[in-house]
């Protein structure tokens, strides 16, 4: 508690107090408390399994709960829950207070809505489709007291600007609370039908297991952005000069691939393949990699057998997809001069040919120890002269209206820079590794 500063804890302690003056009816309130004992106990063993099991919220119980209950009763159906739950990180006590008391003003703010409307009467007849409208209501209010106060106690502790800090919470929340706001009037409407709360429970069942499904999806997800996190940061420690240029080519082929109008499937795997499409150079010595100067017509052999080494190391990965034939051809040409293969135009897959543009965009604007960073325009000018021999003249375009449009804010920068200052640029075309230099320029 001493490490948390004063003002986050007077924040959640100012929540709570709001929480408290939510429940003081509850005392004159002639409430189902059998039905609130329920739906708690019902909200914690979720918050158990759902949470700690596959991660994430479960609140189609919170919202059944402002859907039957009065506000102040419905208020107190996620507390046990959420006191009791695991906090990760210390805190735990305060996170718990935390956890509780937000989730307590939106299910009393999510009841007053919906009882307001007269969404209780048309629960208890059923009356579809006047029902959705009061549930609609709620979940939007339910959304509304999240949003402020998640973007509140960022605001307090990180000091994030307050703008920033509640931007984007509530258009993101809308659309999946909503399901669970569904689920929760289905459940209120079954509890009050002929067929009882036991019909009511039934309605958990499917949501559990599609959450199941959701969550190994994001496990999955995950294990994939390890596997190609571990990868990467392989190359990078290889090759210090070059540290982040994996991520940035990654960007500027997601915003290619945007201006192409590219699904979002295939953006994810261009995004994939501009990341991982120097993984090849750990199969490179690392000598040839960090050498000063220009390379013997020897070494650039060597090197320029990278991209068949990443080829054979991602072949077996089959989330890659595409991916992998941009890993093999993002040095090819479009007039044919390039490598492994030296294939020309269109038998160069469109993913390598938007890999290549990324890729030689990030090696002209940033800093190596054989070159020093050129300036956007500078770079986009050179695309363009080499557009039709080098690079793809479509792609150069689409990287060209995706500057203009939104500027080069790369996520991740060069962090190493060589000890000595670099000299004067090498001859070359604008690829993207050191292979390039010496080829004679364009």
């Amino acid at each position: 508690m001493e490490a948390v500063p004063v003002r986050v804890r007077a924040y959640v302690t100012c929540v709570a107090l709001a929480v408290l003056f939510c429940l003081l009816p509850l005392p004159d309130l002639r409430a189902p408390w059998w039905v609130v004992a329920l739906l708690a106990g019902l909200y914690a063993a979720c918050e158990h399994v759902v949470r700690r099991r596959l991660g994430g919220t479960f609140y189609p119980v919170l919202l059944a709960g402002a859907f039957l209950l009065p506000p102040p009763a419905a208020a107190l159906v996620p507390l046990p829950g959420a006191l009791l739950s695991r906090a990760e990180q210390r805190p735990q006590a305060l996170r718990r207070t935390w956890r509780a008391a937000e989730l307590a003003l939106a299910v009393w703010g999510a009841g007053r809505v919906h009882w307001a409307l007269g969404g209780r009467d048309s629960v208890v007849g059923c009356d579809f489709p006047y029902a959705l409208l009061p549930c609609g209501a709620a979940v939007l209010a339910f959304c509304a007291v999240l949003t402020v106060l998640d973007g509140g106690i960022l605001a307090v502790a990180e000091r994030v600007p307050v703008r920033r800090a509640w931007r984007g919470l509530l258009s993101r929340s809308l659309a999946p609370v909503g399901v669970h706001g569904l689920a929760g009037l289905m459940m209120a409407v079954l509890w009050r039908s002929p067929y009882g709360p036991v019909a009511a429970l039934l309605v958990l069942l499917p949501m559990c297991v599609s959450w199941w499904v959701f969550a190994q999806y994001h496990r999955e997800r995950a294990a994939h952005q390890a596997t190609i996190r571990a990868l990467v940061q392989a190359v990078d420690i290889k090759d210090g000069y070059t540290r982040g240029h994996s991520e940035r080519v990654g960007q500027a082929s997601v915003m290619i691939a945007r201006e192409l109008g590219m699904d979002d499937d295939r953006v994810e795997v261009l995004r994939f393949a501009g990341i991982l499409h120097d993984v090849g150079k750990l199969g490179v010595p690392t000598r040839l990699l960090r050498k000063d100067g220009p390379l013997t017509p020897e070494e650039r052999r060597i090197i320029e057998l990278h991209p068949e080494y990443g080829h054979e190391m991602v072949r077996g990965i089959s989330f890659l997809g595409e991916a992998r034939a941009a890993i093999l051809h993002h040095h090819e040409r479009i007039d044919g001069s390039g490598y492994p293969y030296g294939l020309a135009g269109g038998q160069i897959p469109e993913s390598a040919r938007v890999v290549a543009v990324a890729d030689a965009f990030d090696a002209m604007t940033s800093t190596r120890s054989y070159s020093r960073a050129r300036p956007v325009a500078a770079a986009v000018a050179e695309l363009r002269r080499c557009a039709g021999r080098h690079f793809d003249p479509g792609i150069v375009d689409a990287l060209t209206r995706a500057l203009a449009r939104h500027g080069w804010h790369p996520a991740v920068t060069a962090d190493v820079q060589p000890a000595d200052p670099p000299g004067p640029a090498l001859p070359g075309p604008p690829g993207g590794d050191r292979e390039s230099v010496g080829r004679g320029a364009p």
